[in-house]
């Protein structure tokens, strides 16, 4: 999608200072005054290309001329109406979740760390119920489940962890796709309740779970009654070509927390769960004040809707494929450049080196994106996006990762 900058909303205007905004997040020296498509338009009305799309969940890009509509429709009849009622809306949603996935039942809150926070409260009360009295789940080395003090004790990552012990206790961690430290590390533990992973690991450095090893872990789940729940997030909603990247392998998990992408922009969380999980969490155990409003429901509808109609599903395979191929040509055999790994429109450039820098190098450039676990370049653009921009991509980003790598 393109178009021409409105002008009019174009100043000079310096980007503010946030005086009296906490100091949490190291801001680029850039405000954004509107988008369309995978174009922003900042406050100078320079033009940029988006190519992480508000960390995977603009799924639908900016001011998609589906999307827009249909939510002023939806501002002028109902924004929000709490869960003391029936939501339609959430029924509908509800029901196209569970038809896409397979489960039978959806919980909504607004974020993903809600969804993770309750998928950890659900695979507790699972374990009590069945009289464990010190349920334990298993997690993984590098995942990311949020930053509230039980998502925060999930996630495997040291430095984001300092200074808010004690951690919470309860949870065995492993390495990724090892089948036999997962078996060694669970032995004879009769405290296992759930094995909580994400499908592909995003701000860990898009690293896949092997479909293979997804495979042996739902079976493991099966033979020890646990709970299989996979973290879809980021990696949901289409982004690598299936509607839930655990789709490759063929299998179900019990619960999957989704977010980001499926309200393109509207804060939006649900756990879509399965019959084993589904009745675990009854009236009082669990709730959300803001979770399921009309409008992010809307939010979610119509980003499925519109999904369908446009073949996102299939757009985000062609040209994640396409985008990994052209990466590759141009980047492989750089000194410093490791591999361009992924699945779809999740896409991780390794390189050797730590790369935090390359964030304001490309922004300079004009390209949105972000670096995690210190030396992996991560595109996640909107799944509309197109060939032509697929190429730019790679045009803005190729000259800004080899001046950065041919620097001592």
């Amino acid at each position: 999608m393109t178009s021409v900058a409105n002008t009019s909303l174009h100043s000079e205007t310096p980007v503010p200072q946030s005086a009296h905004v906490m100091n949490t997040y190291g801001r680029l020296p850039v405000s954004f005054t509107h988008g369309v498509g995978l174009q922003l338009w900042d406050t100078n009305g320079k033009r940029y290309l988006d190519a992480l799309a508000g960390i995977a969940v603009n799924t639908l890009g900016h001011a998609h001329p589906k999307l827009v509509p249909a939510l002023q429709d939806q501002i002028a009849k109902m924004i929000h109406c709490c869960n003391y009622y029936h939501v339609q809306e959430q029924e509908t949603l509800a029901q196209q979740l569970t038809e896409l996935s397979g489960l039978s039942n959806v919980f909504f809150c607004s974020t993903g760390l809600e969804a993770n926070e309750a998928a950890i409260k659900l695979a507790r009360k699972f374990g009590h119920d069945k009289g464990i009295s010190r349920p334990e789940i298993v997690v993984y080395e590098k995942a990311f489940h949020g930053r509230s003090i039980a998502t925060l004790s999930a996630t495997g990552n040291e430095k984001i962890q300092v200074g808010f012990g004690p951690l919470v206790e309860g949870f065995i961690r492993v390495p990724v796709n090892d089948e036999q430290a997962l078996i060694k590390a669970t032995q004879n533990n009769p405290n296992v309740v759930a094995v909580f992973m994400e499908a592909i690991q995003g701000e860990g450095g898009i690293n896949s779970m092997h479909m293979d090893y997804l495979r042996k872990v739902r079976d493991l789940c099966d033979q020890h009654d646990w709970l299989l729940m996979i973290d879809e997030v980021q990696c949901g909603m289409g982004r690598t070509g299936k509607w839930f990247a655990h789709q490759w392998a063929g299998i179900k998990p019990d619960v999957m927390p989704l977010a980001k992408g499926l309200g393109s922009g509207v804060p939006i969380g649900a756990i879509v769960a399965g019959a084993k999980a589904a009745p675990v969490l009854q009236q009082g155990n669990h709730g959300s004040t803001f979770g399921g409003n009309p409008l992010a429901m809307r939010a979610g509808i119509e980003t499925i809707r519109i999904m369908q109609e446009d073949h996102l599903i299939e757009n985000a395979s062609k040209m994640g494929d396409y985008l990994s191929t052209q990466l590759l040509a141009s980047l492989g055999g750089l000194t410093g450049f490791k591999e361009v790994r992924g699945k779809g429109l999740m896409i991780g450039i390794e390189l050797d080196r730590p790369c935090s820098a390359i964030m304001q190098l490309a922004l300079e450039a004009g390209l949105l994106l972000s670096v995690t676990a210190d030396n992996v370049i991560r595109l996640v653009p909107a799944l509309i996006i197109d060939q032509k921009e697929c190429d730019e991509i790679v045009s803005l980003l190729s000259p800004v990762v080899r001046s950065f790598l041919s620097k001592k």
